[in-house]
């Protein structure tokens, strides 16, 4: 038995790599050839037995209460496969490895007790402590050491090696991307983001191998061309080459900039073949249908390479409430989703119920109206042969241009 004796600490993207290199410079040799592993575990309600297969450098003792127990820990030794025998008042024992130059005994008691005595055996092969029971106030606080005879002890491991790697300089954080249109602040501005990147590829066609990551950035740039050619609004992109953002980032931009919307374009897939169509998705924390909650937690583990979380959410903040300041841009959001649906439709072709609802990690910005459009399905032929050309790309950009114009000529009539 292992015991988790530290914290984890969560990773960024933009430091994995320096931190594989610092864990690579922290992995430490322990001289195997010197190093015991506890083999026996004896106890009684008056003494404990511990033996080893080789010799130790030594040992010590101590007992903590709230529980009761006793903790023995063997530096230069290694944790043994079983944890032991219990007897008397020791109702469990085990072991685990607090470092890679101790193993930890710790012994569970049913009252209060401490040790009194300890020595090892002739051979340095054994270890014995004499318990004493005593009341919760008499416990002695403070760690007894026993040492093996000289002749029998483990030498101290005399190399110890490590790996290091050249880090470089801390990355900054992403830069701010480019806005094209008119050089008009009064103009709203539109972040567009192509979903995936990098080695992130998305969703793969069977049908002729299209990725994801390639499809929505030429849609993206589709959207963006379009849009601009319009004159009527700002436009800027998470990404507009094969790289890679996480979640928060892509969003984060959008906030960076104080965008009016944030739009972000990704290609489904579905075990059905026959699947079809366009999906926009707006943000909440209760799944319109097990469909929309299987897309969020497929398109939230972006976030995860290696089994290692490079965002900072974790499933505690996917979870939270949404709070009041929130709650306008999710309507706004809401009310811009449904009139993608209707000006798009006369280019696109949606599903059935085309808006959903879903806790994207994507489109969780509180101050900026956001979308998901799921542009169709790479898992159905012939929207794999639409979005992979350029008439068809070309006409889902159309569709979606012509919705975010009549979004802000709603919104400038509200005024």
């Amino acid at each position: 038995m292992n015991f988790d004796w530290t914290n984890m600490a969560s990773a960024m993207h933009k430091v994995f790599m320096p931190l594989v290199a610092i864990l690579a410079s922290s992995l430490l040799t322990l001289n195997s050839a010197n190093a015991g592993s506890v083999s026996r575990i004896d106890t009684s309600d008056s003494q404990i037995t511990v033996s080893f297969d080789g010799l130790v450098e030594g040992a010590s003792a101590f007992s903590l209460v709230g529980p009761d127990r006793i903790a023995v820990d063997i530096k230069g030794g290694k944790a043994g496969a079983r944890g032991g025998r219990a007897t008397g008042i020791i109702k469990s024992v085990r072991q685990g490895q607090y470092d890679p130059d101790t193993a930890r005994i710790v012994f569970d008691l049913d009252r209060p007790a401490f040790v009194t005595a300890g020595k090892f055996s002739a051979d340095g092969k054994s270890l014995k402590l004499q318990l004493q029971l005593v009341g919760r106030s008499e416990i002695r606080n403070g760690r007894k050491s026993f040492l093996p005879p000289l002749n029998f002890r483990a030498e101290p491991p005399t190399k110890r090696y490590s790996v290091k790697v050249p880090l470089g300089k801390p990355q900054d954080e992403v830069s701010l991307p480019k806005i094209y249109g008119p050089d008009d602040d009064s103009r709203p501005l539109v972040v567009i983001d192509a979903g995936h990147g990098g080695h992130d590829p998305g969703a793969i066609s069977p049908h002729g191998s299209q990725q994801e990551k390639n499809i929505t950035l030429a849609i993206s740039r589709a959207l963006r061309d379009q849009l601009v050619a319009s004159g009527r609004v700002r436009v800027a992109m998470t990404r507009e080459t094969d790289k890679y953002l996480v979640l928060e980032e892509r969003y984060g931009i959008a906030r960076r900039l104080d965008a009016d919307l944030f739009i972000s374009i990704h290609a489904d897939s579905a075990g059905n073949q026959a699947a079809a169509g366009a999906t926009v998705y707006t943000l909440s924390e209760v799944a319109s249908d097990r469909e929309a909650a299987k897309l969020a937690a497929r398109e939230n583990r972006a976030n995860i390479i290696n089994g290692v979380n490079l965002g900072g959410a974790n499933r505690d903040v996917s979870s939270i409430l949404i709070d009041l300041t929130q709650r306008e841009t999710m309507n706004v959001s809401a009310d811009f989703a449904k009139l993608l649906v209707r000006e798009g439709q006369r280019m696109i072709k949606f599903r059935t119920n085309p808006h959903r609802f879903a806790s994207l990690v994507v489109l969780k910005a509180p101050d900026t109206p956001s979308v998901l459009f799921e542009s169709g399905y790479l898992t159905n032929k012939e929207d794999v042969e639409l979005l992979s050309s350029r008439t068809g790309q070309s006409k889902v950009a159309i569709g979606i241009a012509n919705a975010i114009e009549a979004h802000f000529a709603r919104k400038l009539a509200q005024r």
